[in-house]
């Protein structure tokens, strides 16, 4: 177990799937997490419960990370009651599926904003908060998609895209204050993104992962606690794959 003790982090989308594994190995190796979420109190309030041996170390937020201002005001109140920034997670995501003919002008905008505009909002103030101390560790979870594409997520892929040509401009405007910016890069995981597919889909995606099977929300999560750790020091502009060889 890597040891995160005395780091503060921020896990966006940080209550469910990969974010909920991220947020719950941060907190087993030692570091306070603020776990921020968008909309489900009832996971949030269950993720809180099932952590609650941890709860002088957790802080559950509910926070649209697509908002600026919103971001601004939560990252204003973050720098009064912590005393700094050590990692933050960009996890939270949605899809909205359709083919390029026929998505909505509303579902494009949606995506982008929650998965790419949300990224650059909070990595922003986290760069401010992190700059001052000289130390900061910023990791995004993106996706093959956005290299392979996908039918019906023309959205979606655009936005994984850009987080990664994000992430490399960025890594590069912060190397010299020592702060690391990186991707971890999932295929196909056993969340509630896989759950609603039709079984005969599901049975397809399988068939295309050479290691023939979906990866765990922990495999993910074991990664990115990497690259929060002081092992990771010489890591930055980089994208992580997590895929089973896809």
């Amino acid at each position: 177990m890597l040891d995160l003790k005395g780091k503060t982090a921020i896990v966006t989308g940080g209550t469910k799937g990969i974010g909920r594994a991220i947020s719950g190995q941060m907190l087993k190796a030692g570091a306070i997490v603020v776990a921020v979420y968008a909309s489900s109190d009832e996971d949030a309030n269950r993720f809180a419960d099932e952590n609650s041996e941890h709860k002088d170390r957790l802080e559950v937020v509910k926070l649209d990370v697509s908002d600026y201002k919103a971001c601004e005001a939560f990252f204003r109140k973050f720098e009064r009651e912590r005393e700094g920034l050590q990692i933050l997670v960009n996890c939270a995501g949605i899809r909205k599926d359709a083919i390029t003919g026929m998505m909505k002008e509303e579902d494009w905008r949606k995506v982008i904003d929650v998965n790419l505009t949300g990224t650059f909002n909070m990595s922003k103030f986290a760069v401010k908060a992190m700059i001052r101390k000289k130390y900061g560790r910023i990791i995004s979870v993106t996706s093959p998609i956005g290299q392979m594409g996908m039918p019906g997520q023309a959205n979606y892929a655009a936005s994984k895209a850009g987080q990664v040509g994000f992430t490399r401009s960025l890594a590069k405007e912060v190397a010299s204050r020592k702060i690391t910016v990186n991707c971890v890069s999932p295929g196909f995981i056993d969340t509630g993104f896989i759950d609603g597919l039709p079984e005969k889909q599901k049975d397809a995606y399988t068939a295309m992962i050479p290691m023939r099977r979906f990866g765990a929300p922990e495999e993910v999560a074991g990664c990115v606690m990497f690259l929060a750790s002081d092992k990771a020091d010489y890591v930055t502009g980089s994208t992580l794959e997590v895929t089973g060889g896809l």
